[in-house]
């Protein structure tokens, strides 16, 4: 990539190449709003604006989901291995265009230009994934108790669906949810962040050139009043897939019970980073750089409480402090940044008011704890020591670069405080003793787990939580059977004697 080349005139250029679009896509055809409403977005990191994309309403986004009902009936029809051939061009199209998809979205949403290319070549996994597993929709025969009848079970595509994504992984939150969508032979109405969905509209500008039929796959992009409210009301849809929060998803769990909808929720995290006694420390400290403060802290399996067990909790402690304060904070788009901007001042402030808490009870601030000079959105990478459960920062989802350390003394106690709290998506933890290994990987109520790493997530393997964290696979063939229901056929009249 030719980084002399201003910002400023290489979205010019991926606005002339058609990568930078702004008009929505649906009903077959890239359109703006009929009320000529749009949706201004910003480069997090200067405020300066980027692009301008339509803000849709009810009636267009009702438009957007009949024709999708009416793509349906083709699509589900076509033969897997057309479907996988597609949806490859489009993983293909993808990674050729890795370096202009990453350099659009740290535009929209911070993160590091290497982070962003890794995130593009992650999303493109996906959908090079599901293309495979297409080919591999099994249905079963069933032993009959009767001599004359025979059993079948058919896997179906449910319908329509209805994917709804959050701005901290703008392209990879889309790839997981569509491609599997697709693959299985749903038409599928992508919703993206107000703050991110230039990434998300790049991807369809890239599944139209593969050859994705108008109306299999659309992005609307507006208010969730009024799009994401009319996708959750409407009788048609019969799937709903969302990343984002707790709250906001029990809000759409309530709203799509009123259809009876099949709903994937991947909520809120509180993950548990465990470093116990025998630890190799400097890999250990290695994983929670990975985790805690990846994209800025603003992942929703990123280690949220940090667990030192007593004997080496002051040297882990200072290593972490030691390592964090040397991580170059900046604009993503400049070479060498690891930490780029948080989304918006609003979750500054959030982070800011999580710490005046922890402070108050008695957190020792090891390094960092303020806002970084650099502007509004950045904040300085930060380690907490003196932690306890109790504290705010320890029970609410952080989603920024600060480390809670809090100390334990044993197995069975630091177990029992990860599993004190309502969420359950991902928890990790240095061992090298391979019996406390499995002992603490099966007593920790979370749906995933690393084991001295702090990097689980790959599009082979399911993705997802228990409790309040939700519910529902993405990713792996398991990802795949969200997209499906399961049809049971009984032929009788086969014997002639009976």
């Amino acid at each position: 990539m030719n980084n002399e080349i201003p910002p400023s005139a290489r979205l010019e250029k991926l606005r002339k190449n058609g990568l930078l679009i702004e008009k929505a896509f649906f009903c077959g055809s890239w359109q703006s709003a009929s009320t000529g409403k749009c949706l201004e977005i910003f480069n997090p990191a200067n405020g300066l604006k980027i692009a301008s994309v339509p803000s849709l309403g009810k009636e267009e986004t009702e438009q957007a989901i009949l024709y999708a009902h009416n793509a349906l009936q083709d699509w589900q029809k076509v033969p897997a291995a057309k479907k996988a051939n597609l949806l490859r061009k489009w993983a293909n199209l993808m990674m050729e265009n890795a370096e202009d998809l990453a350099f659009l979205l740290t535009c929209e949403q911070g993160k590091p230009l290497h982070e962003a290319k890794a995130e593009i070549l992650y999303g493109a996994g996906y959908i090079e994934w599901f293309a495979e597993e297409a080919k591999r929709i099994y249905g079963e025969t069933i032993p009959s108790l009767n001599s004359d009848q025979r059993i079948v079970i058919l896997k179906q595509p449910i319908g329509v669906c209805a994917a709804i994504t959050p701005w901290n992984f703008p392209n990879a939150m889309a790839a997981r949810k569509v491609a599997p969508a697709l693959a299985a032979g749903c038409s599928t109405l992508l919703r993206p962040s107000s703050y991110t969905p230039l990434s998300a509209l790049a991807m369809a500008v890239l599944a139209e050139k593969a050859g994705i039929p108008p109306g299999v796959f659309s992005v609307l992009t507006g208010s969730t009043e009024d799009v994401a409210a009319t996708l959750l009301d409407h009788p048609l849809v019969r799937k709903i897939t969302f990343t984002g929060s707790t709250e906001t998803g029990k809000e759409l769990l309530r709203r799509s019970a009123a259809t009876v909808k099949k709903v994937t929720l991947e909520l809120g995290g509180n993950a548990p980073f465990l470093v116990f006694e025998d630890a190799d420390l400097h890999k250990a400290v290695e994983g929670i750089l990975a985790s805690k403060f990846r994209n800025c802290g603003q992942t929703c399996v990123c280690a949220n409480r940090i667990f030192a067990q007593r004997p080496i909790a002051a040297q882990l402690s200072q290593m972490l402090a030691n390592a964090a304060s040397k991580l170059r904070v900046g604009n993503g788009l400049e070479e060498g940044v690891q930490l780029g901007p948080l989304i918006g001042p609003w979750a500054v402030e959030k982070v800011l008011d999580l710490l005046q808490d922890a402070t108050n009870k008695g957190a020792k601030i090891l390094c960092g704890g303020k806002k970084h000079p650099l502007g509004a959105n950045f904040f300085e990478p930060t380690v907490l020591l003196n932690c306890s459960n109790n504290m705010r920062i320890a029970r609410e989802e952080i989603f920024g670069p600060v480390a809670p350390i809090i100390v334990f003394d044993t197995e069975e106690e630091v177990i029992s405080l990860a599993n004190d709290t309502p969420y359950g998506l991902a928890a990790y933890f240095y061992t090298r003793d391979l019996g406390r290994a499995w002992r603490v990987a099966e007593a920790l109520q979370t749906g995933m787990a690393g084991i001295n790493t702090g990097i689980i997530s790959n599009p082979t393997v399911p993705f997802g939580g228990v409790k309040e964290s939700g519910f529902g696979l993405e990713g792996g063939r398991q990802g795949l059977d969200e997209f499906l229901i399961t049809k049971y056929l009984c032929f009788a009249g086969i014997d002639p004697k009976n």
